[in-house]
């Protein structure tokens, strides 16, 4: 895997985690202006996730990165986007993908007693077409 850098939003944070992952998912836009994406098709969707704080869990870590793979991983890879529903009144696209999945990894942070918070999260959709979602600070709340 090549290395990349990413997007960075200014934090004052001790620790920043940044937890990368590759998924295959279908989905389409049912929309009259979305052309060609009205037809399904699939990607391979390269997600970044940055999650900062200041204090650690009893192993040491902001979070387990494998929480945070199993969370988004298990859930979305090869399925068809349109199905799960969370994109029911919605449409799955780039930009709805990466909120959806702020607000999956930000659900869980809420619950460590340690309190990381996500900071961004980035979703490629295409070598050359990436998504940067990041919160709001009142969501971080």
């Amino acid at each position: 895997m090549i290395q990349q850098f990413y997007p960075q939003t200014p934090h004052l944070f001790r620790f920043e985690l940044n937890k990368d992952m590759h998924l295959s998912a279908a989905h389409f836009i049912p929309h009259d202006d979305a052309g060609n994406c009205q037809h399904m098709h699939g990607h391979t969707y390269f997600i970044n996730i940055t999650i900062a704080g200041d204090k650690l869990d009893k192993m040491g870590f902001l979070i387990d990165f494998k929480v945070i793979k199993n969370l988004v991983h298990k859930r979305y890879d090869h399925t068809l986007l349109n199905d799960h529903s969370e994109f029911k009144q919605k449409f799955p696209t780039t930009e709805q993908v990466a909120e959806e999945i702020w607000t999956t990894i930000q659900r869980k942070l809420k619950t460590l007693p340690n309190q990381p918070k996500c900071l961004q999260v980035l979703v490629r959709e295409t070598p050359t077409s990436y998504v940067v979602y990041r919160p709001k600070a009142e969501d971080l709340l």
